[in-house]
């Protein structure tokens, strides 16, 4: 964003990530190739707990591609306590003549600031682990967040020389850029040992909410719980959940797939999920989706969908039990 605004003409490398981890130091360092920050930035972002420097950042590049911005820095950013007993960072600003600035806390409201060795521009965050948190030091436990957490984000994250989150969000893609291989083999990664999925239904809207999803249709087992969700929630390619319950119709929880969405509020209760009205909203168009889908493919290839009728008709009785919208279609 700064180098599309002018604000920074030097060399653009493509962004990433690296997680070091060092047993004998009992350190975890987490490192970007980003912007860095100067000492102001520093007082300003991460000495105001409150205070929300994405939000910032996305209001002073609006219009930007501010897709890019994940989550809200502010108070996540201390989270870290929760794992170390001590917090620094390293980190050189794009700005011309920044000098490169270190920030060391233990969890105390007391900070140190000084000069930091760091001669490239960008910011590295080191967590030395509290001893009862030593699974953060090892291979296994990294890797598996990465891939849970991190699988489908745009951000290449390196860990032991290697990128670790290697697969592509195809539900961000038009219909027209991805294969129906695509479809399978994101199908396969997300349930892998299951058997193909029957149908799909690409999601893909900006307007009045912005919702990309892709949902399938699984071969229904006949000791399926059709009250349990299988549906992956994510904001921004970032994992969030495996329970979609208060954002699809309950006739739709048989359902597989992914629901990438940034105006689902993530941080509210249960019930105010259920009573949001942007939420019912999306829920509503999921619902309109799967049954314009459907209708397609009977128009389309009705021999197939007759071939599927065993399983897919379950969900179309139970979701014209439940939805009287669903019904008419």
């Amino acid at each position: 964003m700064v180098a599309r605004t002018g604000e920074y003409s030097g060399d653009v490398t493509n962004p990433e990530i690296e997680i070091k981890i060092d047993k004998e130091n009992q350190t975890l360092s987490i490192t970007d190739n980003g912007i860095g920050m100067t000492a102001d930035e520093i007082k300003k972002y991460i000495n105001q707990v409150a205070f929300s420097s994405a939000e910032e950042f996305i209001e002073k590049y609006k219009g930007s591609d501010e897709d890019a911005i994940i989550g809200h820095f502010g108070l996540g950013f201390y989270s870290s306590f929760m794992v170390a007993k001590k917090v620094e960072i390293d980190t050189l600003s794009y700005q011309e003549g920044a000098e490169a600035v270190h920030w060391s806390c233990d969890g105390s409201p007391e900070f140190e600031l000084s000069d930091s060795p760091r001669t490239e521009i960008g910011t590295t965050i080191t967590l030395t682990l509290q001893d009862e948190e030593q699974e953060y030091l090892e291979t296994t436990r990294i890797k598996q967040l990465i891939k849970t957490y991190c699988d489908f984000m745009p951000v290449a994250i390196k860990f032991e020389e290697e990128v670790v989150n290697k697969h592509k969000a195809i539900w961000r893609e038009s219909t027209q850029n991805v294969t129906q291989e695509d479809y399978l083999e994101l199908y396969r990664h997300l349930y892998p040992f299951q058997e193909e999925p029957l149908l799909w239904v690409h999601l893909n809207t900006d307007y009045p909410f912005i919702v990309n999803g892709i949902l399938y249709f699984p071969k229904l087992k006949p000791d399926v719980d059709v009250t349990q969700g299988n549906i992956k929630l994510f904001c921004n390619q970032v994992f969030v959940t495996d329970h979609c319950e208060e954002i699809i119709p309950k006739f739709l929880m048989p359902l597989r797939g992914v629901i990438d969405s940034t105006d689902i509020p993530l941080n509210v209760s249960r019930s105010s999920l259920l009573s949001n009205r942007t939420v019912r909203r999306i829920a509503d168009y999921i619902a309109k989706k799967v049954g314009d889908r459907l209708k397609e493919i009977y128009r389309d290839e009705k021999d197939k969908y007759i071939s599927c009728w065993q399983d897919v008709g379950t969900f179309v009785k139970f979701g014209a039990l439940n939805d009287d919208k669903f019904k008419s279609k």
